[in-house]
């Protein structure tokens, strides 16, 4: 799955990362690849944490859409992050496979 983000800078300070289509998803780094491998990694656990709570995953916007409804970005760099979801093993289920 494919989200796009967008990326804010003020003076002195890191990348800032939010991701529009999850509400609350945010990131950082001292650099744009920085910013874009942490920013990968949240939209993971983001992913992650909705399956778990038995949540639907949202689809992504259009970037033209998420301009249109969101004036305050119109300043930053836009990116699409491409994230995978892995659901991970139970720990029990994975101690009877094994042994």
């Amino acid at each position: 799955m494919n989200f796009p983000i967008v990326l804010h800078k003020d003076p002195g300070s890191d990348y800032g990362v939010t991701v529009p289509d999850l509400p609350g998803c945010f990131s950082a780094g001292s650099t744009i690849e920085e910013a874009l491998a942490m920013a990968r990694e949240a939209i993971e656990l983001y992913v992650e944490t909705l399956v778990e709570d038995g949540r639907e995953i949202p689809d992504a916007s259009p970037i033209e859409q998420l301009l249109r409804d969101n004036p305050h970005y119109s300043d930053g760099i836009w990116a699409i992050v491409p994230a995978e979801y892995r659901r991970r093993k139970d720990p029990a289920s994975a101690a009877t496979a094994a042994g």
